[in-house]
C-alpha cells in the first residue's frame, strides 16, 4: 500500500472518530438541556463510557468540549459535574448578551442593503415557531436565532464573543426548568427584533433587547429561588 493510500485510510478513521465524538457531545448536551442530567450531577467517565458504549478517550474529548462551552464544571480533583449556574451568573450572562446583540442590531440597521439580511433573520425566526412542542429543538432554535443576528452583523469578533458565552446561556436558560424556558423562548417574544431590523430602528431595537434580556433573566432568577426554597423546605 502506498503512503498516500495509508494517509487516506488514517483520514477516514479520524472522520469516524470525530463523528462519534460529536454524536456523544450532542447526546450529552441534549440530556443537560432537557434536565435529564440535572445541575450538580457528577459525570463518572467509567459509568458514562459503559452506558454509551464508547471508549473513555472519545468520551473525554466530548466532555472537554462541554466544559469549554460552560455546561460542565470541574471540582478541585478534576471531577466533572453538570454546571450549577448562580443568580449572579444569570445576570452577567444576559447583560453581556444584551451588549453584544444590541451592537449586532445597530450594525445591521446601519446598512442600506439590509433587506436580504432581514429576510435571513426572519427565516431563522420561523424555526422557533416550527420547534414549538419540542423543548430541546426550541432551545436550539432560540440560541440559533440570536446567533444568526450576531452573524448577520458581519463582525466576526462580535460573533466569536457571543459564541463564547452561548454555552453559559444554555446552562442559564435550562437552570430554571422547561416551563420558564419555553415562555422565554416563545416566537412572539422574538418577532419584534426582526421588525426593528426591518425598520432600521436601532434605538428602538436596543431598548427592546434590553427589556427582552431583563425579563428573561428575572424569570430565570425567580424560578431558581423558588426551586432553592422548595429544596430547602
Amino acid at each position: 500500500m502506498t503512503p498516500a493510500a495509508k494517509s487516506s485510510l488514517r483520514a477516514l478513521g479520524s472522520i469516524e472518530l470525530q463523528t462519534r465524538r460529536e454524536l456523544i457531545h450532542a447526546r450529552l448536551r441534549e440530556a443537560i438541556s432537557s434536565g435529564d442530567l440535572a445541575p450538580g450531577t457528577h459525570l463518572a467517565e467509567v459509568d458514562l463510557s459503559e452506558a454509551l458504549g464508547v471508549s473513555r478517550g472519545t468520551l473525554r474529548e466530548a466532555l472537554r468540549q462541554l466544559q469549554q462551552e460552560g455546561l460542565l464544571s470541574a471540582d478541585a480533583r478534576g471531577r466533572l459535574s453538570v454546571r450549577v449556574v448562580t443568580e449572579q451568573e444569570v445576570e452577567e450572562i444576559f447583560s453581556v448578551r444584551h451588549a453584544l446583540e444590541s451592537l449586532a442590531l445597530e450594525l445591521i440597521c446601519a446598512r442600506e442593503d439590509r433587506a436580504p439580511l432581514v429576510a435571513q433573520a426572519r427565516r431563522q425566526l420561523e424555526s422557533l415557531r416550527e420547534a414549538e412542542g419540542d423543548f430541546t429543538a426550541q432551545l436550539d432554535a432560540d440560541l440559533a436565532f440570536h446567533e444568526r443576528i450576531c452573524e448577520l452583523s458581519g463582525n466576526s469578533t462580535l460573533l466569536h464573543s457571543w459564541r463564547s458565552v452561548s454555552g453559559l446561556a444554555r446552562a442559564a436558560i435550562t437552570a430554571a426548568g422547561s416551563q420558564t424556558a419555553v415562555h422565554n423562548m416563545a416566537y412572539q417574544r422574538h418577532a419584534p427584533i426582526v421588525d426593528y431590523l426591518q425598520a432600521g430602528d436601532a434605538a428602538g431595537g436596543r431598548d427592546f433587547l434590553r427589556q427582552h434580556m431583563h425579563d428573561a433573566a428575572r424569570l430565570i432568577e425567580q424560578r431558581m429561588r423558588q426551586r432553592a426554597e422548595s429544596a430547602a423546605g
